[in-house]
């Protein structure tokens, strides 16, 4: 049986619906974050979905150095707290190093470990002392049995605060796969689990100095996912794709949103009531 984790007044995996955490890949600014922030929220309103705010303060792993990064820790967090304050949602980011994960603690419900970062022991220790719950996005270099010693990482310091994120494997060269088994397998282990559909479709340097993507691929893979009675959906959302700052060739609009949302609850609900998740 999947625990049930418990943030704010959102209860996320047991036999509850599925919740979405979605923003833009980074933050733009803060007019950016407050627009996508109350535009989603009213989204997940109408349709009776909750709803975890992300964004990232500071992209550290972008491919080129002369790519937006975002505002940083003090200035993203701050951002962050007025989203938090003005939507009542609770907000995620993520941290790259220990130093700053108590600042982050302060504002932040779900503290998320990069999938690049998630084998780093020091880091996601200091994250899980800090109590608040905590957010392990699988590396794509990992087998679906591997997150198990990540996952023992956290509660080694009594945090069983914990999700778990499936964000595609590497399948050659510039180029991801999702293989739906992980949900499942990764589900086994008494946590929920999240699944990442835009970056699941990424091609990590694709385009020699950025990342590619395939967003026309999202829709189908977060159906297949909540079919396999995942716990969440996690999405990068911008009102201009295109125009975005980071990730925009796998990130979705908002009308994209709607649509998607409207189809994974009919599906979400049909798998609790024959009693599949």
């Amino acid at each position: 049986m999947v625990k049930e984790i418990k943030v704010k007044d959102i209860k996320i995996g047991g036999k509850n619906p599925f919740v979405l955490i979605a923003g833009p890949c980074v933050i733009e600014s803060e007019e950016s974050s407050l627009y996508h922030a109350h535009k989603i929220k009213e989204i997940c309103r109408k349709l009776g979905v909750k709803f975890i705010f992300k964004s990232s303060f500071d992209k550290a792993n972008r491919t080129s150095v002369d790519s937006y990064r975002g505002p940083g820790l003090k200035k993203g967090l701050k951002i962050l707290a007025r989203v938090k304050k003005e939507t009542g949602v609770p907000v995620l980011s993520d941290v790259h190093c220990r130093s700053q994960v108590k600042e982050a603690a302060e504002v932040l419900d779900i503290i998320q470990v990069p999938a690049f970062l998630s084998r780093q022991t020091d880091l996601i220790i200091e994250v899980a002392k800090s109590a608040k719950a905590v957010n392990i996005k699988k590396g794509q270099f990992l087998a679906p049995w591997d997150i198990g010693p990540i996952i023992k990482k956290v509660e080694s310091v009594g945090n069983k605060n914990i999700i778990i994120t499936e964000r595609g494997v590497s399948f050659g060269y510039n180029n991801l796969v999702t293989d739906f088994r992980a949900l499942s397998l990764m589900r086994n282990f008494g946590y929920p689990v999240v699944f990442d559909a835009t970056h699941s479709v990424q091609l990590p340097g694709g385009k020699g100095t950025c990342s590619g993507g395939q967003r026309e691929f999202v829709a189908s893979l977060a159906r297949a996912a909540i079919s396999f009675g995942c716990d969440g959906l996690f999405l990068e959302v911008h009102k201009s794709p295109q125009d975005a700052l980071c990730d925009g060739p796998n990130s979705i609009s908002l009308k994209e949103l709607e649509t998607i949302l409207k189809i994974t609850k009919d599906i979400d609900e049909m798998i609790r009531k024959n009693n599949l998740k």
